[in-house]
């Protein structure tokens, strides 16, 4: 009899632990970390308030999810860990699902990708490197990246470039140009704008889809995009909602909510409202 209530209890017990983690799954309400300094994904706006295409669409998969959402600033250097931290719940940043942010945290399935890319200023001798604008897959021709990287190292020899910290063009830069230019790091992708107007560095590397707004901009005017562009692999299949990997109902309820905004066209709308051009992964 004895072992047999000590089995109930134990079984009542898993039951209750079940049932939690299965509330715990259930979120109404949920908070969602976005930078609000990397237009035009996110920026912050005079007043202090959140906007950009990342902002944009939260909004939108949070009402079709039927979730209560609130949307925070937070340092990019930063978001992974503090949302293991449980300080937010989700995070849309223009963060790239790569595979080594997956072994801390898990993503849904992409909502956009434009690659990574150079910018300097007109003037520049960077400013006709070879390839512009033809497009470089890490994943399915990393032979021709490297060949059309190793083309580019003698003009980019000992060169000073700016990226942001803890980006994915940080580790392009270490992984195939690592000795061949001089990096300086930045928390903000609007910091290494800045230095490279002063003449602080030669060249900056971000994404795409910052970059052409970027160049828009009247402060910028001085700025050109340059070289070519690189997706796939280590850079990731494109921006996706960071998650922690606990909360795996919450992964099927966004990766639903993006099928769902790409199919109605609202990626698309939103994309070439903040971008210019379509984003919407294919």
């Amino acid at each position: 009899m004895k072992l047999m209530k000590t089995a109930i209890a134990a079984a009542f017990a898993a039951l209750c632990i079940f049932a939690t983690g299965a509330a715990a799954q259930d979120k109404t309400e949920i908070t969602i970390a976005t930078e609000g300094a990397f237009p035009p994904y996110n920026l912050t706006k005079a007043d202090g308030t959140l906007d950009g295409y990342d902002v944009e669409l939260a909004h939108y998969l949070c009402d079709h999810m039927k979730i209560k959402c609130t949307i925070v600033a937070q340092a990019f250097d930063g978001m992974i860990p503090a949302l293991n931290a449980g300080k937010f719940d989700a995070i849309m940043a223009g963060m790239s699902a790569t595979d080594k942010r997956k072994e801390a945290i898990d993503f849904s399935i992409s909502y956009g990708s434009t690659g990574q890319s150079f910018a300097t200023l007109k003037d520049s001798d960077l400013a006709k490197l070879p390839m512009k604008g033809e497009l470089f897959s890490l994943a399915s021709n990393e032979a021709g990246a490297r060949k059309a990287v190793e083309e580019m190292k003698p003009v980019l020899k000992g060169k000073v470039v700016g990226v942001q910290s803890a980006s994915i063009a940080a580790r392009f830069i270490d992984e195939y140009l690592k000795g061949v230019v001089e990096v300086r790091e930045y928390k903000t992708t609007e910091q290494h704008d800045l230095d490279l107007l002063s003449g602080r560095v030669d060249f900056i590397m971000a994404s795409m889809g910052y970059l052409k707004t970027a160049v828009e901009k009247p402060s910028n005017s001085d700025m050109i995009i340059t070289g070519p562009r690189f997706q796939g692999g280590f850079l990731g299949a494109g921006s996706s909602v960071g998650l922690r990997k606990s909360d795996t109902a919450l992964k099927a309820k966004f990766d639903e909510a993006i099928t769902a905004a790409k199919n109605d066209g609202t990626l698309k709308k939103l994309s070439e409202k903040w971008f210019g051009f379509d984003l919407t992964p294919q």
